[in-house]
């Protein structure tokens, strides 16, 4: 089986190093980018299974470089880890919100770091496809084997995260589920993030779903508990 391979942009020497070492030590092949650009552009010919952005970096930052990803369709579904030296709310929040699946605030340990990653991974290849290829609820059509969302006939761009909590969510339509439980299923077990991720990923699906995203239809709020997939419209029908 070939190895796992991953990107990190990183223009801190001794943290590229740091990150290097130890990934490569457990069975990682990893390539590091001192800027934003250089990833990019390598990762227009080259896919990695994993890319780990730093947010400060000379040049575009570690968002834009998120951004940049999500948008290319050859590297909108590949996992993000974001690294950070802030711990404010806002770069956690935007960073989920623009894609990423995990983040953490630096200084962190090699321990989590590789946790982390591990977490990722295993989620990644023990996700199991319902046996459905298609699945839709009013306007709004979920093509598993593409993993494409449409409404109506408008193709949503949706990150991977955002696609199995929606697929998870229709799936169990008129069903309360908690954040504890959806991040269990789609985050794993063990990941390091909060509740609060679930949040942010719930708020950008409403954006892209919803006729109005202040007034949701399909999404509803169980407040203190989680969040239910509506029933109240036209069936979801299957093929």
């Amino acid at each position: 089986m070939s190895k796992q391979t991953i990107f990190v942009v990183e223009d801190e020497m001794h943290i590229q190093q740091l990150i290097k070492y130890n990934l490569e030590s457990n069975g990682f092949k990893v390539t590091v980018f001192d800027n934003g650009e250089d990833l990019i552009s390598h990762a227009q010919e080259n896919i990695p299974s994993l890319f780990i952005l730093d947010i400060m970096l000379p040049g575009i930052d570690g968002l834009e470089v998120c951004r940049q990803l999500r948008q290319n369709v050859a590297t909108k579904n590949i996992p993000i880890i974001m690294l950070t030296a802030k711990s404010e709310e806002f770069d956690k929040v935007l960073g989920l919100e623009l894609g990423a699946d995990d983040y953490i605030t630096k200084p962190f340990s090699v321990r989590e770091l590789l946790a982390r990653i591990k977490a990722l991974f295993r989620r990644i290849n023990t996700v199991i496809e319902p046996k459905l290829d298609v699945i839709t609820h009013a306007d709004i059509t979920i093509d598993c084997t593409r993993r494409e969302v449409y409404k109506g006939d408008r193709l949503i761009e949706m990150p991977l995260k955002e696609f199995e909590l929606l697929k998870m969510l229709v799936l169990n339509k008129g069903k309360v589920l908690s954040r504890e439980h959806l991040l269990d299923k789609i985050w794993g077990f063990d990941y390091y993030g909060e509740t609060r991720t679930v949040d942010v990923h719930i708020r950008y699906l409403r954006q892209k779903i919803e006729d109005n995203d202040e007034n949701p239809t399909f999404i509803e709020t169980i407040r203190g508990i989680g969040y239910r997939f509506t029933d109240k419209t036209s069936s979801a029908n299957a093929k």
